[in-house]
């Protein structure tokens, strides 16, 4: 049940990310994908938090101001949005270390600053 409910939040995320993108195209901030994004989720019912917080542990102790997901869907998919005209592979470590740090398997990074937004997609799997 719970592989069946991943990957159907995994096509929504997706399909969110068409549906952005061919509405409003490459070359806008970041913020503005990201207010869109969540109000698709909204209109879909899913389960989120923008920017959420992660605590992080270390040596035994808990940092609270660890980690900042852009969007944390419900509390098993870890998104991260770029607008960014050059693909940094740095964000693939970003998200696998936020992944590792959060006890999460999967995350997108969505990256808008693209013309075909299926080359800004990358879904990652810890």
């Amino acid at each position: 049940m719970i592989e069946n409910e991943i990957e159907y939040l995994a096509k929504e995320i997706v399909n969110i990310a068409y549906k952005i993108h061919s509405s409003l195209g490459p070359g806008l901030l970041e913020s503005v994908y990201e207010v869109c994004f969540c109000y698709e989720l909204e209109k879909r019912n899913i389960v989120f938090v923008s920017q959420k917080k992660v605590p992080i542990y270390y040596d035994g102790i808990e940092f609270r101001e660890g980690l900042r997901v852009d969007i944390l869907i419900d509390d098993k998919i870890i998104i991260e949005l770029k607008a960014q005209e050059t693909y940094h592979p740095v964000w693939e470590a970003q998200l696998l270390s936020y992944l590792k740090l959060s006890n999460m398997h999967i995350g997108f990074i969505i990256n808008f600053n693209v013309p075909l937004i299926k080359q800004g997609i990358k879904r990652m799997v810890l």
